[in-house]
Parts: C-alpha cells; sequence; structure tokens
C-alpha cells in the first residue's frame, strides 16, 4: 500500500518511498511518500494562494467545517484507533481514549472560531486620545508550519490544525516519521467537510527538509512544534521573527506527602501515570517524591498494582502495555536502566525487555539526581520513587531539573497545595492529582527547557493571530 503526498487539496506522488513498519510486529504497513524540496515548495504555495480564501471565511463556516471533522472522526473512530495501533503500537483501549480526546479537541477549536474578538480602548485615558474610538481585532497570522510527533498523533495533530483553522490560517503538516497515517487519513476529512483546496497540505518526510524549509521560509508566519528540547531550540535559532510555539521535553513529578492515604485511587493514577502508553506521553509520572513515613506502603502497593498490567499486541483488546516506538529506543531503556544500576540503584520491578519488542514496566529506586533515568527524559515505561524528609526539599528536588512542563502534589494539607502551586517551577500545577492530567481546552504549555508558548484551543488561537489596532477620530 503505497501513501502519497497531500498537496493543494490532491494526492501527489512523491519521487520517493519509506517502508514504514509495525513497532510491535515489524511487519510493514505501508509505503509512504518522503517530500522533497519542490514539494515543500509547492505545498507552501498553495497554503498561500489558500490563506485569502480563509482568511474572508466567515467564523460561522470555518466552525462548521471543525463540527463536521469531529463527527467524521466519531463515525470513524474504531478505524482510527486501529490506525494508531497498527503504526504507534498504541493499545487500542488506550487508542480510543485519544480518539475521544481529538473529537472534543476540534468541537473546541469549532467553539472558538465563533468567538475571537478583540476590545474597545478607553484612548481619552491619556491627554490627546480625546475624542478617539480604538477597538482591537485579530486577523490570521497566515501560513502555519505545523511539525508532530509520532505518541499522539491524532490528538497533537488536532492541537495544531483546530486553532489555525479556527482563526482562519492555512497549514501545512509534516507528521511524525512513523505516525504518519494518522495524518493523511486527515486529508479526506477536512476535503469532506469543506475545507478549502490548499488550506491543509500533508507532507510526511525527513525533518532535514521538510522541517528545514517550514522553519527557514519567509512565507511561513508561524511554527508550532512537539518534540524534543534539541530540535525545538535549533529551530528557534533559525525562525527568525516567526512566531513559535515549542512544546519540548519534560521528566515530570509528583509529591505524595504524609497527609493522604495510599488508596487504591491514587496507586491506580500514579501506574496510569508512569506507564500509559509505554511512558511515550509528554507529561509521563517519571519522578515520585514519597515522604519517608508514607514511602515503603507506597512503594509495595505502586509495584504490586505495575505487575498487574498485561504486556502484548496493540490490537488486543486485553493489552495494557505494548512497544516502545522503535528498537533504538528499546535498546536505549535497557542502557539507561543499566546506568542507573551501576550507580547504586535498586530495580523494585521490571528493569529488562520482556521480548525483543517489549520492555517491562520499571520502578526504580535509590536512584542519584545525575543519572539519566532522573534528570533526562525517559520517554518509556520507566518511573523513579523517591523518598522525603521536609517539604521544602521535596519542592527543591522537583524543581531540580532542565525541565518545567507540569507536576503534581497529593496532600491535604492547603497551606502546602498553595505552596507547591506558587513555588513550583513548572507551567502546570495538578493539586491532588498526577502531572499527566490534561484536558484539551486548559492551557497547557512549560518553562524552563519545556518551551514556550500554550496550547489549548484560545490559547493557541492567540498564538495564531495578529492584534491588530484600529482608531477613529470623531
Amino acid at each position: 500500500m503505497k501513501k502519497h503526498l497531500f498537496i493543494n487539496g490532491k494526492w501527489k506522488e512523491a519521487k520517493e518511498y519509506a517502508p514504514l513498519y509495525s513497532p510491535y510486529s515489524g511487519e510493514l504497513i505501508a509505503e509512504i511518500g518522503q517530500a522533497d524540496e519542490q514539494d515543500v515548495e509547492e505545498a507552501i504555495e498553495a497554503a498561500k494562494a489558500a490563506a485569502k480564501v480563509m482568511a474572508k471565511m466567515p467564523s460561522s463556516k470555518r466552525a462548521a467545517i471543525l463540527e463536521k471533522v469531529a463527527a467524521a472522526i466519531e463515525a470513524r473512530r474504531e478505524e482510527m484507533a486501529r490506525i494508531l495501533a497498527m503504526e504507534a503500537a498504541k493499545p487500542l483501549r488506550t487508542g480510543r481514549t485519544e480518539i475521544d480526546r481529538t473529537i472534543q479537541t476540534y468541537k473546541f477549536a469549532a467553539e472558538e472560531a465563533k468567538r475571537i474578538y478583540g476590545e474597545t480602548l478607553p484612548l481619552d485615558a491619556a491627554p490627546g486620545g480625546e475624542n478617539r474610538l480604538a477597538y482591537t481585532v485579530r486577523k490570521p497570522i497566515g501560513i502555519v508550519g505545523a511539525i508532530t510527533p509520532f505518541n499522539f498523533p491524532f490528538n497533537l495533530v488536532a492541537h495544531k490544525l483546530g486553532p489555525a483553522f479556527a482563526a482562519g490560517n492555512t497549514v501545512v503538516l509534516k507528521p511524525a516519521s512513523q505516525t504518519p497515517l494518522s495524518a493523511l487519513v486527515l486529508a479526506e476529512i477536512f476535503t469532506e467537510a469543506g475545507l478549502p483546496a490548499g488550506a491543509l497540505n500533508i507532507l510526511p518526510g525527513k525533518g532535514a527538509v521538510v522541517g528545514e524549509k517550514l522553519v527557514r521560509d519567509n512565507r511561513i508566519a508561524a511554527i508550532t512544534f512537539t518534540g524534543s528540547p534539541e530540535v525545538g531550540i535549533a529551530m528557534k535559532n533559525k525562525a527568525g521573527l516567526k512566531r513559535v510555539t515549542l512544546e519540548l521535553g519534560s521528566n515530570s513529578a509528583v509529591i505524595i506527602d504524609d497527609t493522604v492515604e495510599i488508596n487504591q485511587a491514587l496507586i491506580d493514577r500514579c501506574v496510569t501515570g508512569a506507564f500509559s502508553f509505554s511512558g511515550q506521553v509528554c507529561i509521563s509520572l517519571q519522578r515520585v517524591y514519597v515522604h519517608e513515613s508514607k514511602y515503603e506502603e507506597f512503594l509495595e502497593k505502586f509495584k504490586a498494582a505495575t505487575e498487574k498490567l498485561v504486556l502484548g499486541d496493540p490490537l488486543d483488546e486485553a493489552t495494557d502495555v505494548s512497544s516502545v516506538i522503535s528498537p533504538k529506543d528499546h535498546q536505549r531503556m535497557q542502557e539507561w536502566v543499566d546506568e542507573a544500576v551501576a550507580e547504586g540503584a535498586t530495580v523494585v520491578t521490571g528493569g529488562k525487555a520482556v521480548t525483543d519488542r517489549l520492555f517491562a514496566p520499571t520502578i526504580l529506586t535509590n536512584v542519584k539526581n545525575s543519572v539519566k533515568c532522573s534528570c533526562q527524559e525517559v520517554f518509556g515505561p520507566i518511573v523513579v520513587v523517591s523518598p522525603y524528609q521536609n517539604f521544602e526539599d521535596a519542592i527543591e528536588l522537583v524543581n531540580d531539573s532542565r525541565y518545567g512542563l507540569q507536576a503534581g502534589i497529593f496532600t491535604r494539607d492547603i497551606y502546602r497545595a498553595m505552596k507547591a502551586a506558587d513555588e513550583l517551577e513548572v507551567g502546570g500545577v495538578m493539586i491532588n492529582d498526577i502531572p499527566t492530567f490534561r484536558v484539551d481546552h486548559m492551557p497547557y504549555g512549560g518553562v524552563k527547557e519545556s518551551g514556550f508558548g500554550r496550547e489549548g484551543i484560545k490559547y493557541a488561537v492567540e498564538e495564531m493571530t495578529e492584534l491588530k489596532l484600529v482608531t477613529i477620530k470623531l
């Protein structure tokens, strides 16, 4: 099965195709067209021409298109979940949750399309401003270059496309190399929903070709990227005066203090946060700091719940955890665990490959802050659990990170909750929940090397529009 490029509302054969293999079975799924510079040029020109059409389109029509997209995805929910299982090894149950969130994201985008507005300004507040009326409006920014990761290939694409189209922009999308099918299926969905030709262009291909041109080309008004800090920082340095939104890495932490009961609900949330989609989530729970009085109880229950997880085929309804995205990452998991153990860490459970494609959900203790499993982003099924004595120390341990996306705290002490909310150096603090909590209309983004700018449809629309001031002398 060959999958072509999607440019200017039409499928275009590529000069070169690359094989796409299942992360779980290793089977060939499809041959994916690889865009070259000429293809990118054609897509940008198509997006430029369509930008005039989109900018003039009434917000009610933009909203209607997005509502139709949500309905189409809902009608094809099971098909979409199976695409995720095949190309990303995302278990079916987890995949269905992503599809449900994707539907919500497009619905939120449809709603936001109808409420993009400015404000009036009292110019007479300044001497010389008398007898003038002033107001602001938000105008589409133009062409958005969207570069998306493999881990949520439907919903994170929706977080780029939804606000871009709600605001009246056009998009050139480069999906992740491992998950192009979930992006390409959107071509027919948006076309059937009535999106003008050229407003959406989908270009699988190499980052050094597609991504590089999108970042450097002056016709692209904004770049929205989700991925690694290294790539994101390099993009920002090349982007010039473009608007850039970067959603980068994390090694998210949770604090569990001595006032909470270590019940099954808390344990289940931590297991979900740590091992859902094999830990390949930007806000996956990677570090757990537990008060020393609760540490042994937490570790025992956490271990027991983790060992009940079912590993296997993502197409099996019973599967909780399947393969990490690539053999390279599978090998990296082992190397990072081995490094931690060599530095004195204890493996509580897991710590090794189950098969050549499955890595066991892993809990480590006695881990030094300097080893990769603690200080870098694992992006795999590995979590570090550590005891602490003083609450202030726990805050410092969470903040001792190059990242700052989200953090969580479980406590019954309002003082500690508010202290954490104030002092944790992150973009979002989840009180009495794990850092992995996200709903799709909340502002989402981080500080430090977790990036800057915010997603969540309303906030992304602000990133993808220009504020224009109009004054009238009366």
